[in-house]
């Protein structure tokens, strides 16, 4: 550490070799994010030099990628396609059309003309949908790792939380969620719900939204606190609402942290948005059930940790629609307690996966999933080596996919994000799409090259499993002409 990185100092930029080159790469940039948070003016140099190229030149460095953007329509050509739809299923090679932004087709040889679409060479790439991140801090982006081995209590909340954060000027706030979004992008994660706690100012909150517009990515907006006598928390919502979201058919959409404050629920139930609510601490559960008796939990709520509350609170999130966001690796790394993965799968939620913030640990998705996958086989198989009986599952990959995107779809109330779309919703071709999805599951399965659970039946006409012929389930107008003629 040089004597400018050190905390001690009142540091407002970062080592000298950062700005050797007179110029500002994407790695120089990402390296002097505490530099920026202490500095907001250099934040605002950097942003005109820098970020807010991104739209304008993108296309003319990235010839490829210009090309791609211009194009209606796009082909993803025989990739490994996990759609983790059951209707659909998996395939070993297939394409993927996709025409003004929209997925219409799934299958294997889709035939375009190539100078009406952009073809995308998949050959050894699996294509999965994009991973949904229901909790991001983002506007820490500024931030990433300085705090590597901190702890909640006393490193986070003090550093972070009561020094840097009311620290932020609006145009560091937009440069921090900007590059938590870019980042995600680059990561595999298309989607993210947004927590910045640094509404200090209506033009703070402004700036947050900002970012996540020009990044691209889709995004819940979760309107959180700030702190200063400029701050409109809670109820600066309504003008947010009126002027950013008065659209259903966007990337954004809004929600509001409460605190488990009764007021601020209410007021979310007033401009009819989701509550993001984080649990934390030693025994939430009162305040949590005294919300419930007030009729104030709504389906779609999303409850962020889930530690330090009882079965009856767990009950109460499963019984309201409630969704639950698990992030393993800051829960057991900066010691916020166990996650609380298995108590959400034996209440019967499938929970979604969050990274948290980018302070002490890189936001990457396949670490998050990796954390949970680990952590949940080992509480189960250390409880079967001390002899117990009637064991929950172990997770299987499967499983962590469907977490990281499909249920954190869910989570963020999103309709188009975190599936592959059944062949039903693609447009004209979607007959012959779902006929050859069906040719290809059942050849797949006779030559093994799927796999299936072996509990559930087979509704393929025929195929074959460790070489026993299963005929198709017969269907309903089937079952019907049988009770018809005592067949």
């Amino acid at each position: 550490m040089c004597d400018r990185c050190n905390p001690t100092r009142p540091a407002s930029f970062a080592c000298d070799d950062i700005w050797r080159t007179g110029g500002t790469s994407r790695r120089q940039f990402l390296k002097s994010g505490a530099g920026i948070a202490a500095g907001g003016g250099a934040a605002q140099m950097l942003l005109t030099g820098t970020a807010l190229a991104q739209g304008t030149g993108t296309a003319s460095s990235d010839p490829e990628l210009g090309r791609v953007q211009g194009q209606r329509r796009i082909l993803l050509k025989g990739g490994v396609v996990l759609t983790l739809d059951p209707r659909v299923g998996d395939f070993a090679q297939a394409d993927v059309l996709i025409e003004d932004g929209k997925i219409r087709e799934i299958r294997p040889n889709i035939a375009v003309s190539e100078d009406a679409v952009a073809v995308i060479d998949a050959a050894n790439r699996v294509v999965i949908p994009g991973f949904v991140d229901t909790h991001s801090h983002s506007y820490q982006g500024l931030l990433r790792n300085i705090l590597v081995s901190g702890l909640l209590n006393p490193d986070y909340n003090r550093d972070i939380q009561t020094t840097l954060t009311p620290a932020y000027q609006a145009a560091d706030a937009y440069a921090g969620i900007l590059v938590t979004a870019l980042g995600m992008i680059d990561m595999g994660t298309t989607a993210m719900v947004d927590i910045s706690q640094v509404s200090h100012s209506p033009e703070h909150s402004d700036a947050c939204i900002r970012a996540l517009q020009e990044s691209g990515i889709r995004a819940v907006y979760a309107y959180h606190r700030g702190a200063g006598p400029a701050a409109q928390y809670p109820q600066d919502i309504k003008r947010l609402q009126r002027t950013y979201f008065s659209s259903k058919d966007q990337l954004l959409t809004l929600a509001l942290t409460a605190n488990l404050n009764a007021n601020v629920f209410a007021l979310a139930r007033e401009v009819g948005v989701p509550v993001v609510q984080h649990l934390v601490g030693n025994d939430l559960s009162p305040q949590l059930m005294e919300l419930g008796r007030a009729g104030l939990l709504r389906p779609g709520d999303e409850y962020i940790h889930c530690l330090g509350i009882n079965d009856a609170a767990w009950r109460l999130i499963k019984d309201s629609g409630g969704q639950v966001s698990i992030c393993a690796p800051i829960d057991m790394a900066m010691g916020h307690g166990l996650p609380a993965i298995q108590e959400a799968l034996d209440h019967g939620l499938r929970p979604s996966l969050s990274s948290d913030h980018g302070v002490a640990i890189a936001q990457d998705f396949f670490t998050v999933m990796r954390s949970t996958y680990t952590l949940q086989r080992l509480l189960v198989l250390q409880r079967a080596r001390k002899g117990e009986q009637n064991l929950p599952a172990l997770l299987g990959c499967r499983d962590l996919l469907e977490f990281a995107t499909i249920a954190g779809a869910r989570c963020a109330q999103s309709r188009r994000q975190g599936r592959l779309p059944h062949p039903r919703q693609g447009g004209r071709h979607r007959h012959a799409a779902h006929r050859s999805a069906r040719r290809l599951a059942a050849q797949q399965c006779a030559h093994g090259g799927r796999q299936y659970d072996e509990s559930q039946p087979c509704r393929h006409r025929l195929h074959r499993r460790q070489g026993e012929e299963v005929a198709r389930q017969p269907g309903r107008r089937r079952r019907r002409a049988r009770a018809a003629t005592g067949r």
